[in-house]
């Protein structure tokens, strides 16, 4: 059944770099797609070793650790975008340094355990919120970046920067 949670974003509600984390997400409702995501990033870090978990594919790249906790501060951003957005506020919002927030975390002492507690607290509060919006919000407006994106592109990126991070879990970190 198609619903209005159902409506992938049209390109004209987000900014095209935005592009392939909108087409990582398989159509279907988003709430559903959130909470099945939530499922299978958790199976990831319960079966992740202590070795895999500190792994890095190649020099330079993040630790398996630090991508959870990418994933996890990029969602706490995402949310709050949306949620601003979602409530009408038109207040343009700054961007993300992916690195310069790497540089101030501090994922490497933390361990998986840890981060899949805050993981799974914040994806459940995400999707009790996004799961409340109505049809009408979803095509709210806010800038971020300094371009515009509606609260329902905000939502399917949000799934997609996860789903795409997770595919690179998956592909580039399993230990032989």
């Amino acid at each position: 059944m198609t619903t209005f949670r159902s409506v992938r974003p049209s390109p004209s509600e987000y900014n095209s770099f935005y592009a392939g984390y909108v087409n990582a997400v398989s159509d279907g409702d988003i709430i559903e797609a959130l909470v099945s995501q939530k499922s299978s990033l958790l199976n990831w870090i319960d079966s992740a070793s202590t070795k895999q978990a500190d792994f890095r594919y190649a020099p330079g790249k993040w630790s398996a650790k630090e991508a959870v906790g990418h994933i996890i501060d990029t969602e706490w951003i995402f949310t709050y975008r949306t949620l601003r957005f979602a409530r009408g506020d038109q207040s343009p919002l700054p961007g993300m340094d992916q690195n310069q927030f790497m540089e101030g975390a501090n994922f490497t002492q933390r361990s998986l355990g840890d981060l899949r507690v805050e993981f799974s607290g914040l994806r459940t509060a995400s999707t009790q919120l996004l799961g409340s919006f109505s049809e009408a919000v979803l095509d709210r407006v806010g800038i971020a970046s300094d371009c515009p994106f509606t609260v329902r592109a905000m939502m399917w990126i949000t799934a997609g920067h996860c789903q795409h991070h997770l595919t690179i879990l998956n592909e580039r970190y399993k230990m032989s």
